[in-house]
């Protein structure tokens, strides 16, 4: 086995990203809206909805559905990056996914399908995301070394709520939201730390995205990388990817085992 880095050390506490590195949003996702099509299609009242939106949710294909997703999914980036604490309009997660739903579905020429009750009821579906395959296995085998915490901009009942769902065995629900900001403000990785009991240096975050770890990195925390599909922002060919490539404490491929690899790269037997 190979010897733990010299960077982790030290490490008492892994706070984990969610969204992309421990669940997989985007099937679950794309799976529960093509079957809210398909039921709203089969309902007796489908022929009584309005006629363009009706016509155009007959046409949706899979890949449309695909984008959809990811456009929900873009929207919480966009909304997170931009949001200035003491100056933006505070607003939870679960608000925001309700809000960028809405609009998404006035965009893609949907509005009028659903009712006021199943927007709401699909806009939690960020509350039933399915693990990857590894990550309950992986987080529970970190959590015999190491204090396992969520550190996602998600609201804390969603994230006790995916905790739950995929059986995670998380110790700790941290969130973005109780330092009344979110990734990648400050606030939100030292917050987490002292949260948590331990210095920033003792602490490793672990995510998909390089740009969560930038962020914790600069505030003393150690960087934990997992590949994901599809969830990296940066290009192989840019020059802050290969630098990120020096300065990650810790990177697992996407073809490799996700958290058990951690687990195994840390010195954690099966």
């Amino acid at each position: 086995m190979a010897p733990i880095p010299e960077a982790l050390r030290n490490v008492k506490a892994l706070a984990f990203d969610v969204f992309g590195t421990v669940v997989d949003f985007r099937s679950t996702i794309q799976q529960e809206l093509v079957e809210r099509a398909r039921e709203k299609i089969a309902s007796p009242t489908f022929g009584s909805l309005p006629e363009s939106p009706r016509a155009r949710l007959e046409v949706m294909t899979d890949g449309d559905w695909a984008t959809f997703v990811q456009e929900w999914r873009t929207s919480y980036h966009v909304f997170t990056q931009t949001f200035v604490p003491g100056k933006t309009e505070w607003k939870d997660i679960d608000t925001h996914f309700y809000d960028a739903l809405i609009e998404l579905l006035e965009k893609w020429g949907l509005n009028g399908i659903f009712t006021e009750d199943e927007i709401r009821t699909i806009g939690l579906v960020w509350h039933r995301l399915k693990p990857w395959d590894d990550s309950a296995a992986g987080i529970q085998r970190l959590g015999t070394r190491f204090v396992t915490s969520t550190l996602s901009n998600g609201n804390q009942s969603l994230l006790r709520d995916l905790n739950e769902y995929g059986g995670l065995g998380f110790q700790r629900i941290v969130s973005s939201a109780d330092f009344g900001a979110y990734k990648p403000n400050p606030k939100t990785y030292l917050g987490a730390a002292d949260t948590l009991g331990f210095r920033p240096e003792e602490v490793a975050m672990v995510a998909a995205h390089l740009g969560d770890l930038a962020g914790a990195r600069s505030n003393g925390l150690r960087t934990i990388y997992v590949e994901r599909p599809q969830e990296e922002a940066w290009g192989p060919d840019e020059d802050r990817y290969k630098e990120a490539r020096k300065w990650v404490d810790l990177w697992v491929a996407e073809c490799e085992d996700g958290f058990l690899e951690v687990a195994k790269r840390l010195g954690i037997s099966e």
